[in-house]
């Protein structure tokens, strides 16, 4: 029988279409409130999805790309994404917590206790979706350096000198990210009453980092999580992005835009592994990276009635919605066939955007996802919910080789 595919659910505001707060099945008033947050992710996960990636910026969202905007008839403002999945966690018990967290402007360390305790809270059900800032305004939010503006021809080209130094940087974040996460052994908590002993001191390390923008020397002060190596992942378009995922995260959401695309973004992916040598990184003991395509989604029981509800939202924001995932209208029937398009292609799984909450996640959670069938098991943590090995530290690994 062929595994179940990874579906995720992609959290923004009201939805991914920009106008999608005006839409009648939309919660406007409750946008910045933690019931609106948490009904979403109850939902999703009484549709049994695998996770849920809610989504973040160090800016306000902007119709323009990496700059801001002055538009007064779209959403502004968000909740932050780590927080929101720190509050839903006590009350969620099975789905997957991804949130996104910058890794330019902010530190490793702080990045690393914040999820290993969400690790803590939801019992093993963490995860990371890293994501660069590159844009002057939200630099000019941190007061701690300046960035240049934005070369967007050489961004779509993919040959950006300053592309290719964010990526870097967001590779050591991780790198460091990881050694922290890895900083305290299994066994360091003794909490021996009798002998007074509360921690192993020698099963506890220091990050011993030094690259081109971190030194990090010390210890996290989180203990091990019960997943000891959260999920990482990452969204990318292009070649030197694949090869950021290829060599820190554990999955990597891709975006064909068509059909045609899904063979040459999955044969790209692969050739960013080779690249980056994938395979000889420990952390992942042999695992390749696992890639989920993204689709941003407007369903209805027609295809007619979707393309009408797209064809409203366009009009209410002056414009077809522009994005950077293709943009699915039609039937859960057509959906489902898209989805197992991409898994026969050879993808991992589905990230799906809707394009209005709660509209169209209801729409997956009655009509799409039960098609899909449940997940077999009550796997303990979403590493184990998603067939990933057990996360071994890297002291214990080089403690046994020295055995």
């Amino acid at each position: 029988m062929t595994p179940r595919p990874i579906l995720a659910v992609a959290l923004d505001g009201a939805g991914w279409h920009p106008a999608a707060w005006r839409d009648p099945s939309a919660r406007p008033g409750e946008l910045f409130s933690a019931r609106y947050w948490r009904d979403l992710v109850q939902s999703a996960e009484r549709a049994d999805l695998d996770l849920v990636t809610i989504e973040d910026a160090l800016g306000l969202q902007s119709a323009r790309l990496w700059t801001p905007d002055e538009r007064t008839d779209e959403v502004r403002g968000r909740l932050d994404a780590l927080l929101i999945a720190s509050s839903v966690a006590p009350l969620t018990s099975r789905i997957g917590l991804v949130p996104t967290v910058t890794t330019t402007h902010t530190e490793p360390f702080h990045v690393a206790t914040a999820l290993q305790t969400l690790d803590h809270t939801s019992r093993g059900r963490a995860g990371w979706r890293a994501q660069l800032s590159g844009a002057p305004h939200e630099a000019e939010h941190l007061g701690r350096r300046t960035l240049p503006a934005v070369d967007l021809d050489a961004l779509r080209r993919g040959d950006s000198e300053g592309l290719r130094a964010a990526f870097d940087e967001a590779g050591e974040v991780v790198e460091v990210v990881r050694r922290l996460w890895d900083s305290w052994e299994e066994g360091a908590i003794i909490q021996d009453a009798a002998t007074g002993r509360f921690i192993d001191r020698t099963r506890i390390h220091g990050a011993e980092f030094t690259g081109r923008w971190f030194s990090v020397a010390g210890a996290s002060i989180v203990p091990r999580s019960p997943q000891g190596q959260p999920l990482v992942t990452a969204l990318a378009h292009a070649a030197i992005p694949y090869e950021f995922a290829a060599a820190s995260a554990d999955l990597v959401f891709v975006t064909p835009l068509e059909a045609a695309d899904d063979a040459r973004v999955l044969r790209e992916v692969r050739e960013a592994e080779e690249r980056v040598g994938r395979s000889g990184i420990a952390e992942f003991r042999g695992e390749p990276l696992r890639v989920l395509a993204d689709a941003v989604v407007v369903l209805e029981s027609t295809e007619a009635g979707a393309r009408a509800a797209l064809d409203r939202l366009d009009a209410l924001h002056g414009a077809p919605l522009a994005s950077d995932a293709t943009v699915f209208a039609g039937t859960p029937a057509q959906l489902l066939e898209r989805i197992e398009a991409w898994t026969a292609a050879g993808y991992a799984g589905v990230r799906l955007r809707p394009a209005r909450l709660p509209r169209d996640l209801e729409q997956l959670a009655d009509w799409v996802l039960p098609a899909l069938g449940r997940r077999d098991g009550a796997a303990a943590t979403l590493r184990a919910r998603l067939g990933f090995p057990e996360a071994i530290t890297r002291h214990r690994t080089r403690a046994e080789e020295a055995a």
